[in-house]
């Protein structure tokens, strides 16, 4: 196993305790602000945007997950039918296309960030709203290096030096 295979596995190791321990957070904050607003007339202020922000960070910690794990949406209709090498140039151009769609959200979301930042505005608990957004770069990112990662086994299955089953994610 290489280092960024193991690198990689380290990341995705992370990436589920923190979407269980950010979906457990969100569940207990939404049940308590139902319970406080229903029973006692009142509520946490900065309740629901703490919700709406673990939402933001479920969802797309959740995403570079289903990346690694090879289980983001996808249509599968052409590779069902391809034989071998073709099978695997189809996963080629689908992991190239992926990587270059992801890398662009990264460069966008970098600048949405970075404007985000200029602008200075705070979330709850005096939190700078940047600093809650920075899920949306560094999540794109790791997407990005993934499926660069999927392209490279693929490439070396087509030239010889790997077995398809060494391929990309979505190649096994």
């Amino acid at each position: 196993m290489d280092y960024w295979t193991r690198l990689d596995r380290l990341i995705g190791q992370i990436e589920k305790a923190l979407l269980s321990v950010m979906l457990a957070a969100m569940i207990f904050v939404a049940f308590l602000q139902i319970v406080l607003r229903n029973f006692f007339d009142t509520g946490l202020p900065w309740g629901d945007s703490l919700v709406r922000y673990l939402v933001l960070w479920v969802g797309f910690i959740g995403a570079a997950l289903a990346t690694r794990e090879g289980s983001h949406i996808n249509l599968d209709v052409l590779s069902r039918w391809l034989p071998g090498a073709s099978k695997t140039v189809n996963f080629l151009i689908v992991h190239l296309f992926s990587c270059l769609i992801c890398a662009i959200l990264t460069t966008a979301a970098l600048m949405f960030v970075r404007n985000e930042r200029l602008m200075g505005e705070t979330a709850f608990l005096n939190l700078p709203v940047w600093l809650l957004q920075l899920v949306l770069p560094v999540t794109f990112a790791l997407m990005t290096i993934r499926y660069a990662l999927y392209a490279a086994g693929d490439i070396a299955v087509l030239i010889g030096k790997a077995s398809a089953a060494n391929a990309g994610q979505d190649g096994q």
